[in-house]
């Protein structure tokens, strides 16, 4: 990974198609047990998983070293609860597509390069085709999807952190356990009203949704996010909302409009254009300037950047 890149991106890109097929299996169990339900069980599943893998020793822990971990935990918890409810108001493409606005947003706020003005027109344009090319889109998915959104973008900042703080997958194993403890009053509710025999099928999709969209990919991103740089980390999240449009078909049934998909093609092209083309010209405009300033006569002054 470290000097090819080639392993990383694969896993990263394989990480994306999990979780999205991971939210799809998920969501055939919402008529059972609601989106908060699903969420429940995948955090439970994550957190006994990823425990048993990565054993964290209790000496080993102090709160500077877990304290990114804890708040990633309830960062979890927000984005997965705000995601899966907008599934279910207005399907896993849209819903995934306008969450993927966050890591986006990671890149574009603060910018002031003409071609993120580009990305975000771009963005734009895929959010209004996206929602409003089909009429009687549900405005409280929406507002789910964007608040999604938003904690996905301080999913990946407290990823790293994690990532720095604590060795192996010990960053998510704690932060999943945090969120299975936060949900786990809603899975005991969620349980208690099942008839006995949906019980068992309820527990059997939970745990696939669980290692699926949740202990393995934030395992992959965690250990990817130690050795590659972030904006390549955002280019390659630019198939999550491919792999949701596929899987919600595959899985779901559920099909997007032709506008749907034009939309869905803006932003995925938005983040490729601002965080890949945009991180390339800066650093070629940054070995320019270096040369430049490495053949100067000395005594003259530096370029200014």
């Amino acid at each position: 990974m470290a000097r090819s890149g080639i392993g990383g991106a694969t896993a990263v890109v394989g990480g994306a198609v999990s979780v999205q097929v991971g939210a799809a299996i998920g969501a055939t169990i919402f008529p059972l047990v609601g989106p908060a339900g699903v969420v429940a069980l995948r955090q439970a599943v994550a957190a006994i998983a990823l425990l048993a893998v990565s054993r964290p020793r209790r000496r080993d822990l102090t709160w500077r070293t877990v304290r990114p971990a804890v708040l990633l935990g309830g960062v979890l918890v927000v984005m997965n609860v705000a995601v899966y409810a907008a599934i279910e108001r207005i399907g896993l493409g849209p819903a995934v597509t306008l969450e993927f606005l966050g890591p986006l947003a990671v890149t574009l706020i603060g910018s002031h390069r003409r071609i993120d003005l580009v990305a975000a027109l771009l963005a734009a344009g895929g959010v209004a085709l996206l929602t409003g090319s089909v009429p009687g889109m549900d405005p409280l998915g929406i507002a789910f999807a964007l608040t999604a959104a938003g904690a996905w973008a301080a999913y990946i900042l407290l990823s790293q952190r994690a990532g720095r703080t604590l060795p192996g997958v010990q960053g998510t194993a704690i932060a999943s356990t945090v969120a299975a403890v936060l949900t786990s009053p809603i899975l005991i509710i969620a349980l208690l009203g099942l008839e006995p025999g949906a019980i068992a099928l309820v527990l059997g999709v939970g745990a696939v949704a669980g290692l699926l969209s949740s202990a393995l990919p934030y395992s992959i991103d965690l250990m990817v996010l130690r050795r590659m740089p972030r904006q390549r980390f955002g280019v390659l999240q630019s198939v999550h909302p491919a792999a949701a449009a596929l899987a919600g078909l595959v899985v779901l049934g559920q099909a997007l409009a032709p506008w749907q998909v034009v939309g869905l093609a803006l932003v995925t092209a938005a983040n490729v254009l601002a965080v890949g083309v945009g991180a390339a010209s800066e650093r070629r405009a940054g070995r320019s300037r270096r040369v430049r300033d490495a053949n100067r006569p000395s005594g003259a002054p530096a370029a200014a950047s």
